[in-house]
């Protein structure tokens, strides 16, 4: 073993150390960002440690649930439109958008975008390989997205006929979602992933259940007010305009999923889990 090496060894045997030294606060006091980390490292890795076809299901689970969101979102501007105007309207939307992401991750489901700076940590701390990362992130992925088909799909039949809303509401609320430049969607996603990330830290530093509903609504409902592209609940938003809308082709899903996701990906990965940790291990003496 080189000089070089062996310093990196000592240096993760330091981080080691210090993130097991990290003492459980009290219930009066805030948890420490070691404390955090830990945390979120040992959720991580758990999750790392899990069968596939759990995975699988879980995050189908995930997907299927985030559609309570997209319900909602497509209840509300129905029953508004016509009384208030459609830009009042779209960032009404933000109240009822946080319900979905409330189902799933109180519910412990496995969503891409709050999973993505968690598994991310593993792998910087060394304890996962970035292959099997890559290899979790599909099988979410994947999860999330054939979810989001299977309730797109079902609000799409069932939506209008129950008269809750109609195809031309699923069709604005696509095109809304996916009028902008590629660019702008990739960087809207960046800080959607971001917040997201934000989002599965602060939940780690919480309490107790009402701090977590809190924290979700508040997060979830500044992506709906500020338009930020999240790939999950867009997936059933664009899929179900692509199914039932010429207005929105094969080609407009495609590009806004793959953007959306790849930013939701740095965001997650980038601006929370690699700032967060570098933030922890700079402070560890060598």
């Amino acid at each position: 073993m080189d000089e070089e090496e062996k310093n990196k060894k000592e240096k993760q045997q330091n981080i080691d150390r210090e993130l097991k030294n990290s003492k459980p606060s009290d219930s009066t006091t805030a948890k420490s960002h070691g404390e955090i980390l830990k945390q979120q490292i040992i959720e991580g890795q758990e999750t790392y440690d899990k069968k596939p076809v759990s995975i699988l299901l879980s995050s189908l689970t995930a997907g299927l649930e985030i559609g309570f969101s997209y319900l909602m979102i497509c209840a509300l501007f129905f029953f508004l439109s016509g009384k208030v105007a459609e830009d009042t309207i779209i960032k009404a939307l933000s109240i009822v958008y946080p319900i979905g992401f409330i189902m799933v991750i109180l519910g412990q489901s496995i969503l891409f975008t709050e999973q993505t700076s968690l598994l991310t940590l593993p792998v910087l701390n060394k304890k996962r390989s970035l292959r099997s990362l890559l290899r979790l992130w599909g099988l979410v992925i994947l999860g999330n997205l054939i979810g989001g088909y299977i309730i797109a799909f079902l609000l799409v039949w069932f939506g209008p006929k129950l008269g809750i809303f109609n195809l031309q509401t699923i069709e604005k609320i696509a095109i809304h979602v996916t009028d902008h430049e590629g660019s702008a969607v990739f960087v809207s996603a960046i800080l959607a992933g971001w917040l997201m990330g934000l989002l599965s830290w602060l939940v780690a530093a919480s309490k107790d259940t009402l701090s977590r509903l809190l924290i979700i609504f508040i997060i979830t409902a500044i992506l709906s007010f500020a338009g930020l592209h999240h790939s999950i609940v867009g997936n059933v938003e664009v899929f179900a305009g692509y199914i039932s809308s010429p207005q929105i082709n094969f080609t407009d899903y495609l590009s806004f999923i793959a953007l959306a996701l790849i930013g939701n990906a740095v965001g997650g990965a980038v601006f929370v889990a690699l700032l967060k940790y570098r933030a922890f291990v700079y402070n560890v003496k060598d």
